[in-house]
């Protein structure tokens, strides 16, 4: 692995299958009475977080902590940065004090990449503007491979706000590296620009017609409609959106039987995806929440631990 984690780009094939390897294994410490591992002990990380967040900022703090890390959160509404104090300055601050780690959320596209020009410990990105978010893919496919095994040759559709999304931005890059065949679904409002050249370069398909899609599919993913990065009207009606992209009861009995359906969170229940698919047997909803923190204490162990440290 590279020295930081800012794009899917950092990571091989071969090094996501020993991401998913040692998650595997930080998994089953989640089963224990104490939950606890010596590897990160003595090193200082820390959670800063400039946009709202509950699982991944809970996971990354949960995962350095069973490590047993010293983990610290700072969010910009009670940081210096609340006060006009710069990203840079806030960053190099934090760094001073001598921290061993920087997990990172950021509104602004390439932020996290920007900040690792700046420091020398490792950078972690936590989901930088519509960008991408590395760790939600990992556990995401992670999340896949424990229900499917091999992902090599199999069909996942990813449905939903694909413009504002950096959840589908990393997956593309990491499902087809796994040998995943993707297919990018959403209206043409919320298809991202110059997606024709891009799918071409990147080797995932893109549809319009979620029913064509659908009984294909050996997994589905749907992804939030994010409003609050949306400004005018992408669709006319919140009705008129789930008719079309949403996950709808009539929707959920066309897929096979065992077809996984993930979602990152959080859900807007009966938008994109209806109660009755977020709660159904074939829901992982739950199990990419689990996954997320085995999957980021892989991460934090393999950038942080050192060759020294075993696990």
């Amino acid at each position: 692995m590279n020295r930081h984690l800012l794009s899917i780009d950092d990571v091989s094939a071969d090094d996501i299958q020993e991401i998913f390897t040692t998650a595997a294994e930080m998994h089953d410490v989640q089963r224990r009475q104490v939950k606890k591992l010596p590897a990160l002990r003595g090193r200082t990380v820390i959670n800063l977080f400039f946009e709202d967040s509950t699982r991944t900022r809970s996971s990354f703090e949960i995962a350095g902590k069973w490590l047993s890390a010293d983990v610290i959160n700072l969010s910009a509404k009670g940081s210096s940065a609340s006060k006009g104090e710069s990203l840079r300055d806030t960053v190099l601050t934090v760094t001073a004090m001598g921290i061993d780690g920087l997990v990172v959320r950021h509104s602004a596209s390439g932020a996290a990449e920007q900040i690792s020009r700046w420091i020398d410990v490792p950078v972690i990105n936590a989901g930088d503007g519509t960008h991408e978010h590395p760790t939600q893919a990992l556990l995401d496919g992670y999340t896949l491979t424990r229900r499917l095994g091999s992902l090599e040759g199999r069909h996942v559709a990813i449905v939903g706000d694909l413009t504002h999304s950096r959840v589908f931005r990393s997956n593309v890059k990491s499902l087809t590296k796994l040998g995943a065949t993707v297919t990018a679904v959403a209206p043409p409002t919320l298809m991202p620009a110059g997606v024709g050249d891009w799918s071409k370069t990147a080797g995932f398909a893109t549809a319009y017609d979620l029913d064509e899609v659908l009984p294909q599919a050996d997994a589905v993913m749907m992804l939030r409609v994010q409003r609050e990065r949306m400004s005018g009207g992408f669709f006319p009606t919140a009705r008129e959106y789930t008719v079309g992209y949403g996950l709808t009861r009539e929707r959920l009995a066309v897929l096979e039987p065992g077809t996984p359906i993930l979602h990152p969170g959080p859900m807007n229940r009966g938008l994109e995806i209806s109660a009755d698919a977020a709660d159904a047997l074939d829901s992982v909803v739950l199990d990419q929440v689990s996954a997320g923190v085995a999957v980021r204490m892989s991460v934090l162990y393999h950038l942080l631990a050192g060759e020294e440290t075993s696990a």
